[in-house]
């Protein structure tokens, strides 16, 4: 009987709290949806559970007592809480069933994204919490249900799925360009040239590709991220091999051009989505691989 009285009732606690912080019986039942007798009969039966006068009232005005002032944080820091929970719990089934996506930032900015309403209109009941990651990732580790990445599509264990080949550019500011001009392969080996951090292999690769010796080339600066090396193209830094699909907007602009090169042999990025055979099931990736692969092969012709 004792713990009973020392635990309000939640109807009792909601009362006192919303007229505590509203200053008002009349306001604390219409935020709570109810009437002003009925919080007024909460609040007393609550006063008369603790043995305490929580509020003085003074007609229709109430203010609280010394007891109820320090009650009311209390309370009032507990419901939070509870709030909080309840509120982590409802997400946490929200989260359960959405797809946690890794994507390569500049796929996913310039052409995921641009994208993704398409999909969520058809799928509205689809939740997809989307990760940037420049790199190779573990899914397991890191929580991914897929993620989409650029490779040779050898990836043991893993189911993977043929997304898109775009074709790599090189692109140099028109300034730098101006200056020295690319109008030869082997003028390549005159510039310094850009790359991403976790595609060291892409200008040797070219550069091979196009009889040229990589070990003649002038490295530059390393970027993490594809767009950060953009920017650095058209400051001038120097040369940058990136696929040409991520930077239309900047080629229409005139802020990055493609020097004529006779012969050039582009080479062509393959991306790929990946996932773990035992997600195959997973609703919500079987619906965004079904839109994905009709989405990139409407692309595809563009690309070739």
């Amino acid at each position: 009987m004792f713990l009973r009285r020392l635990t309000p009732s939640m109807s009792q606690l909601l009362a006192f709290e919303a007229a505590a912080r509203l200053g008002s019986f009349t306001a604390a039942a219409a935020e709570l949806h109810l009437t002003q007798s009925a919080v007024s009969r909460h609040v007393q039966e609550l006063e008369s559970a603790l043995q305490a006068d929580l509020f003085l009232r003074s007609g229709r005005r109430v203010s609280l007592t010394p007891e109820g002032a320090r009650y009311a944080r209390e309370v009032g820091a507990a419901l939070a809480r509870i709030r909080s929970a309840s509120i982590d719990v409802l997400e946490s089934r929200t989260r359960a069933g959405a797809l946690q996506l890794a994507v390569l930032p500049i796929f996913g900015s310039k052409w995921l994204m641009p994208r993704l309403g398409e999909f969520h209109a058809r799928h509205p009941e689809v939740l997809i919490n989307l990760h940037s990651r420049p790199g190779d990732i573990e899914l397991a580790a890191e929580g991914m249900d897929a993620c989409i990445v650029v490779g040779d599509g050898d990836w043991p264990n893993m189911v993977s799925h043929p997304l898109m080949s775009a074709r790599a550019v090189v692109i140099g500011s028109p300034a730098l360009l101006a200056r020295q001009p690319v109008r030869r392969k082997a003028d390549l080996l005159r510039h310094t040239l850009l790359h991403i951090t976790s595609n060291g292999a892409g200008w040797r690769d070219c550069l091979l590709a196009n009889g040229q010796d990589p070990r003649r080339a002038r490295m530059g600066s390393r970027f993490e991220y594809t767009a950060h090396l953009v920017q650095a193209v058209t400051s001038g830094l120097g040369l940058g091999l990136v696929t040409e699909l991520f930077v239309q907007e900047e080629l229409r602009a005139g802020t990055v051009v493609v020097p004529p090169m006779p012969g050039f042999v582009a080479p062509l990025k393959h991306y790929y989505l990946l996932h773990r055979p035992d997600k195959a099931a997973h609703p919500a990736l079987q619906a965004f691989i079904a839109w994905l692969l009709q989405a990139c092969r409407s692309d595809q012709p563009s690309l070739d």
